[in-house]
């Protein structure tokens, strides 16, 4: 599909710089330093996705029959294989995708907008695209996210109450990196750049090499 065939009312999908990749390699810092050197606007689709489409994905279940309650946290954590988990988050992501799409529509800004998150996949966004370097991915090296397992409190401590959160968050961590390597696997096969985070440069420093991808487009 050309980016002329979907429906962009106020060509604000057309205008989006998209940062996706894995879990935990600064994606929403790097989107922030960025918007706030250049006066974009940032769309944070972890936040929408897990707060502000609850209403849609409940709707959704009721349509297709489904269930209305979230699986419990062992359902979700532990009771799975990471293999599992991964290949449920995959298939969930287009329909997901969708729903960050109608956000990003009404969203109506004269300077492009940086949208950042997981769920933003290279697959899913390489139709939108003009360019390819309208898009970037971050992907961490598994030193860099053990790093940050170690040092970043949301990435070490899993937030829902379970039978065996060692299990868990064994599985929450093989999950991600077979997610990150997903985008980065795709990333290649369409010829978006990947960038690397290992930890050799700061947020900022990330920001700066990110901000020098999206340079055609950040001009006053």
């Amino acid at each position: 599909m050309r980016m002329s065939e979907i429906w962009d009312p106020y060509g604000s999908l057309q205008r989006t710089l998209w940062i996706g990749g894995g879990q935990w390699c600064g994606k929403s810092t790097v989107a922030e330093i960025i918007a706030k050197e250049h006066g974009l606007t940032v769309y944070h689709y972890d936040f929408h996705d897990a707060r502000g489409h609850q209403d849609r994905r409940v709707a959704r279940r009721v349509a297709r029959g489904e269930p209305v309650a979230d699986p419990t946290p062992d359902q979700v954590w532990v009771e799975q294989s990471p293999e599992e988990m991964a290949a449920e988050t995959l298939a969930g992501f287009p329909v997901r995708f969708a729903w960050a799409l109608d956000d990003l529509r009404a969203l109506f800004t004269g300077r492009p907008a940086i949208a950042e998150g997981w769920g933003l996949r290279p697959e899913l966004v390489a139709p939108l695209l003009d360019s390819l370097r309208r898009m970037v991915v971050l992907v961490p090296t598994d030193d860099f996210r053990h790093h940050q397992l170690r040092t970043l409190p949301r990435a070490r401590a899993l937030n829902a109450l379970v039978t065996d959160p060692a299990r868990a968050q064994a599985n929450r961590i093989a999950r991600d990196r077979l997610i990150a390597e997903d985008a980065a696997r795709n990333a290649r096969r369409l010829g978006i750049r990947i960038i690397e985070v290992d930890g050799t440069l700061d947020a900022s420093a990330v920001a700066t090499e990110v901000a020098e991808h999206f340079a055609p487009y950040l001009g006053a």
